[in-house]
């Protein structure tokens, strides 16, 4: 198995485009209606959107491929990119999605490692993220990856104000 983590650019929108919505659907769907995945597809994950947040500075979007084949995706912020103010002179990781046809092959901790020597290079003190409450493999999986809670933040799902824990990871 070949796996390499490169980011994305502008030429790879449609396939961006296509993942952010598959990966999230695996994730989600079984917990909220189709309207409010629709809802949130439509508010948050279309195109534009997307155009949108490859260009902000400071954010960066990264697909995982295995045998070249696209496995899942990530999406950094350092400095005024990040989406909260959880702790000082550190990386966000907004989003972090393996497709399920290639979980349970270590490719959510090689991202993972992937995302911690971004933030060593940048010389960043921690890293942090946003994880839904109810997300329980999620939330297992980052506590053992020695993510810990330092607060709570309302997430928008389509009209549903639901909660997301904020986990943080000193380096």
């Amino acid at each position: 198995m070949t796996v390499k983590i490169i980011p994305c650019d502008h030429q790879q929108l449609n396939e961006l485009h296509n993942i952010s919505i598959s990966t999230y659907r695996d994730t989600f769907a079984e917990s909220n209606s189709e309207a409010l995945m629709q809802q949130y597809f439509n508010d948050s994950l279309t195109v534009e959107k997307l155009t949108m947040e490859l260009n902000v500075v400071g954010s960066t979007f990264y697909f995982i491929y295995v045998n070249n084949k696209i496995a899942g995706y990530l999406k950094v912020n350092e400095g005024a990119a990040q989406t909260d103010d959880v702790a000082h002179n550190s990386l966000e990781v907004e989003r972090f999605y393996i497709s399920k046809q290639y979980k349970r092959l270590g490719l959510g901790k090689q991202l993972m490692a992937f995302a911690y020597s971004l933030a060593v290079q940048a010389n960043k003190s921690s890293i942090w993220l946003g994880v839904w409450e109810d997300n329980l493999a999620a939330l297992a999986f980052y506590q053992t990856l020695g993510f810990y809670q330092v607060g709570t933040h309302p997430f928008n799902m389509g009209g549903d104000i639901q909660t997301d824990l904020l986990l943080k990871k000193d380096l």
